[in-house]
């Protein structure tokens, strides 16, 4: 069986006696049960979908659900992963997911965000440009680091990204248990017919437990048990 998310973490922390902190990645634990699960991919777009994924396989929690869907309509034909990648992602999840969220935020307190870099001739510009103009030597934004370098200090663009999510793992264990496990309850499941009680329920309990770490993957069994809760 796969070690528990308090191994990894345990594993990790221990790691940092000896190795500097910044050195070591962000949420190691998290990271290296994503790249396990990665495995069973069979294609570049089996590989992507795993990575962008809560619920890799749709069929284990949507009851009658047999088909993947592809990722887009229609995807043109790239020979780097990593420009399938950065296309799909441009079609899909910036304008799905987190140009909708910042703009939430931001338009709510009258602050212009990202629209700079969302000028068509930005963008235009920047699919012009060989893959190794963006990418190198693993790092991203190449073009766009070594513009800022001739007027912020390399210190202050160079710094390691600082996330801003929000603990829904320990909410779901600790203030939002008992909501989120009145929307998972098995019977309740089970006779709305949408998704597997069963499953949700095994998921629910190793996150519970602390054996894993699913809170993303049950926050949206939860949004959607939510909104179905408030339209009937």
């Amino acid at each position: 069986a796969c070690p528990s998310s308090s191994f990894w973490a345990t594993l990790f922390e221990s790691l940092e006696r000896f190795v500097p902190r910044n050195l070591l990645p962000r949420l190691p634990a998290e990271k290296l049960q994503k790249l396990l699960g990665t495995l069973p991919a069979r294609s570049r777009e089996d590989l992507y979908r795993i990575l962008v994924s809560q619920w890799p396989d749709p069929a284990r929690v949507v009851r009658g659900d047999s088909d993947v869907p592809p990722i887009v309509a229609s995807t043109p034909t790239f020979d780097e992963f990593a420009d399938l990648m950065m296309f799909v992602d441009h079609v899909t999840y910036l304008p799905d997911d987190i140009l909708v969220k910042l703009d939430r935020a931001s338009m709510g307190v009258s602050l212009e965000a990202r629209c700079p870099l969302l000028d068509h001739r930005v963008v235009e510009f920047a699919w012009s440009l060989p893959l190794g103009m963006k990418v190198r030597s693993g790092t991203g934004k190449f073009l766009l680091r070594q513009l800022l370098s001739k007027y912020v200090p390399v210190a202050l663009n160079e710094r390691p990204k600082m996330g801003f999510g929000v603990p829904i793992d320990s909410w779901l264990r600790g203030p939002l248990r008992d909501w989120a496990g009145d929307l998972l309850e098995k019977e309740r499941l089970r006779r709305e017919g949408f998704l597997d009680a069963e499953m949700l329920q095994r998921v629910w309990g190793e996150h519970l437990d602390g054996r894993r770490n699913h809170a993303h993957a049950l926050w949206c069994a939860l949004m959607f048990e939510s909104w179905l809760t408030a339209t009937h």
